[in-house]
């Protein structure tokens, strides 16, 4: 069976990060990819020079229009932008209750670009996250969806997952993947878990500059991934071994100058 998965999401013309990276991803593990444009940016590996907004009211039409026709049995959603597109996609979501939705809650790029408005992280927070399935923020997001300092270190990492599962659905069985990219060292340990258990996603970095659009990634793995398996758990770790081999087979590619994209397409190109 192919699953019809979604994201909503902004657009990185490099390929490297957003939609573009969301709907090869999907397609690269088997799915049949839609997505929703919420933002528009303008962007190279080097930075972001410009950010354009999409239409609320544009965003819900672009929504309904699709569940209207079209079964989605995943949604993924990534850069929203402003906090009244951020309004809408929750409202809509919650109309249109798909079976599985991941939420990457973007705000910061790789270039240090802020992608998220400030009035929109609290409707993140209150309406976004409790419809969630997996909640996907690096130690940052983690941080400021929680309003308290970054965490440095693996021990703090396992209060700040417990703290942003309570932010979730407590009547149902959902995820926060915890990713601990930012901590220093070699080794990559990410966290999951639904409240009851704590389950450590071990990984070691790999030596390169080409990590833009790896958070992207990841969250549109899991959203393609989850239909297929029907476990949270299998679905983080396969995920997580797509995005491991996509950065570490990256150097294959040769596109832009900066932080460049990941391979996306690793197991299907030789």
């Amino acid at each position: 069976m192919i699953f019809n998965t979604l994201t909503i999401a902004g657009v990185d013309p490099s390929g490297g990060a957003g939609i573009l990276a969301d709907v090869k991803t999907m397609s690269a593990l088997g799915t049949y990819a839609c997505a929703v444009v919420a933002a528009l940016t303008a962007q190279n590996t080097k930075g972001v020079s410009g950010v354009q907004p999409v239409a609320p009211e544009f965003v819900r039409q672009q929504i309904d229009t699709l569940f209207d026709d079209v079964h989605i049995d995943s949604v993924k959603i990534g850069m929203l932008g402003q906090e009244p597109v951020t309004r809408m996609v929750a409202e809509r979501l919650a109309y249109w209750m798909p079976d599985h939705i991941v939420l990457d809650p973007v705000m910061v790029a790789k270039s240090g670009d802020v992608l998220l408005d400030k009035p929109a992280i609290a409707t993140l927070r209150e309406a976004l996250i409790p419809l969630s399935t997996v909640i996907t923020p690096n130690l940052p997001e983690a941080g400021v969806l929680l309003g308290e300092r970054e965490a440095d270190s693996l021990k703090q990492m396992y209060r700040v997952a417990e703290r942003l599962r309570k932010l979730m659905d407590h009547h149902r069985t959902v995820w926060v993947m915890l990713k601990g990219g930012h901590l220093p060292g070699n080794d990559t340990v990410d966290l999951l878990t639904d409240g009851d258990r704590m389950i450590e996603l071990p990984g070691k970095r790999v030596d390169t500059p080409n990590t833009h659009g790896t958070g992207c990634t990841l969250s549109a793995a899991l959203c393609a991934l989850i239909p297929g398996t029907g476990d949270v758990p299998q679905a983080a770790r396969l995920a997580k071994t797509y995005i491991e081999t996509a950065i570490a087979r990256s150097g294959e590619l040769n596109v832009g100058h900066g932080h460049g994209p990941v391979h996306h397409f690793h197991a299907l190109w030789s």
